[in-house]
């Protein structure tokens, strides 16, 4: 039996209407961005590319070498096919605009390039999210493409992915029907379909959490996780186990593959923050997956692909994962 690469894959999407032949080609030409990054980790201090860069993105954290590299890379690949009218980026203060030489297109392209990246150094599993809007009519048909373009609703999203870097170097993937993971087979660089039809579990054992803020949980995410402490001997009456990698790509992925809830919730160890991840680059991509794989994704006050960004780098609240979970603690934050 043959195999299916992502070119076949997203080939058949196109045949069924699902994409049109510019998105086909934009997803390609990320995936290939995806195999250069790949390389540039898995190739760590051979090529003197770990430790910091010297300076800090928009968010006031510092740069890792990895991130401007993997930064550059997205953009150089992206900014020549003509099939992009921006881009945004979590390590670029403003829009990155498409250069008069090349032709512009229809699509936004927003991405973290390097999630996870504190853990270079320690050799821990990193990824690439990213995610693809449609530009909006108006801010097209300017010379430059502004912040306000990009600020749409997680459910407005045409695709949305991320690759992780790990033993294999993984591409998971949706176009709104359904999400599929991909291989990279690095004896021929292509991506091969390997998990189809993903599902996240609706119960699950498992759960995912920063327990070093704990002293700084509001009172819902107290009550849920004393639940979740106090195992069989608590009102859950069964045991629960903690999986934290510190790679949203990483604990996001287990979840998809196995089931669990993941949270990042609002704190008040810093009140001028709202919450630690990024809506338009981590937490909207990694909705919109879950939801397309039968899981569940909230601030904890409302659905987090309905929330209307207020900014390119605003951060949000994020509690994802199996449907039953996500709905316990959300409904905890609500009552």
């Amino acid at each position: 039996m043959s195999r299916i690469t992502l070119s076949h894959y997203l080939i058949q999407q196109q045949r069924e209407d699902r994409i049109c032949a510019e998105l086909r080609f934009l997803v390609e030409v990320v995936a290939r961005a995806v195999k250069a990054i790949g390389n540039a980790v898995g190739k760590g201090g051979l090529t003197n590319s770990l430790g910091e860069a010297g300076g800090e993105n928009v968010q006031g954290e510092v740069q890792k070498k990895l991130d401007v590299i993997a930064n550059d890379i997205l953009l150089e690949a992206n900014e020549w096919g003509g099939h992009l009218a921006a881009m945004a980026s979590e390590e670029m203060d403003l829009p990155h605009q498409i250069p008069n030489r090349y032709p512009k297109g229809e699509f936004l392209l927003l991405f973290d390039p390097l999630d996870g990246s504190s853990n270079i150094d320690v050799n821990i599993s990193v990824g690439t999210i990213f995610s693809v809007l449609r530009c909006p009519e108006q801010a097209s048909a300017t010379a430059e493409i502004g912040e306000e373009a990009f600020l749409q609703a997680g459910s407005q999203q045409l695709v949305a992915g991320y690759a992780v870097y790990g033993a294999a170097t993984q591409l998971v993937l949706t176009v709104g029907s359904g999400v599929q993971a991909f291989t990279l087979d690095r004896e021929t660089g292509s991506f091969v379909l390997t998990s189809e039809s993903m599902r996240v579990p609706e119960d699950t054992k498992e759960y995912a959490i920063n327990a070093s803020n704990a002293r700084w949980w509001e009172a819902p995410v107290q009550r849920y996780i004393g639940e979740l402490v106090a195992g069989k001997s608590g009102a859950r009456e069964k045991d629960f186990n903690m999986r934290w990698v510190g790679s949203m790509v990483a604990d996001v992925h287990r979840i998809l593959t196995r089931g669990g809830i993941f949270m990042y919730p609002k704190d008040t160890k810093d009140p001028t923050k709202p919450g630690k991840l990024r809506l338009m680059y981590e937490a909207n991509p990694m909705a919109m997956i879950i939801e397309q794989a039968g899981g569940a994704a909230t601030t904890g006050y409302q659905r987090i692909l309905d929330v209307q960004p207020e900014k390119l780098h605003q951060r949000v609240p994020v509690i994802l994962g199996s449907k039953n979970e996500v709905e316990r603690v959300t409904a905890y934050h609500q009552s």
